[in-house]
């Protein structure tokens, strides 16, 4: 597994994500955890999720893993480690970084885009169709 290249050992299990009280007029959902600690100039996607269903809650933990269920017609965005599947929060060693978890409530059924978009286009997209916002930031480090 590609995580291997940075010396990082653990299972790559999404973590399990619920949400309530979305805004009138939401039609979908997407989830990101992105790491604005790490050395890159621009932060480290780790996830997103796109085109969840209003009628989602919640999703269960390894459920963006690399056998992991997304619900139907949830569609898993390339993160900036080059897979759809989510990648586990990995600083340099000796480091402690900010992981933020975001659901996006959306006013569209879906956002469209390439296959290969990035999470800063799908973020793009995300941001002139989005309703409201709920971000969690957990630490993290190794």
């Amino acid at each position: 597994h590609y995580a291997n290249a940075f010396g990082c050992t653990g299972g790559n299990v999404s973590p399990p994500v619920k949400w309530s009280g979305a805004p009138a007029g939401t039609k979908s959902f997407v989830v990101t955890m992105r790491d604005p600690d790490a050395p890159t100039g621009s932060g480290w996607w780790h996830w997103t999720v796109a085109n969840i269903p209003a009628g989602v809650q919640a999703l269960p933990a390894g459920a963006g893993s690399e056998r992991g269920q997304l619900p139907a017609g949830a569609i898993a965005v390339r993160g900036d480690a080059g897979g759809t599947a989510y990648f586990g929060a990995c600083p340099p060693v000796g480091e402690v970084h900010r992981y933020e978890i975001a659901v996006h409530a959306l006013k569209v059924d879906n956002l469209a885009f390439p296959p290969d978009a990035s999470p800063a286009l799908v973020g793009y997209l995300t941001h002139l169709h989005r309703l409201a916002k709920a971000t969690v930031v957990v630490p993290g480090g190794r």
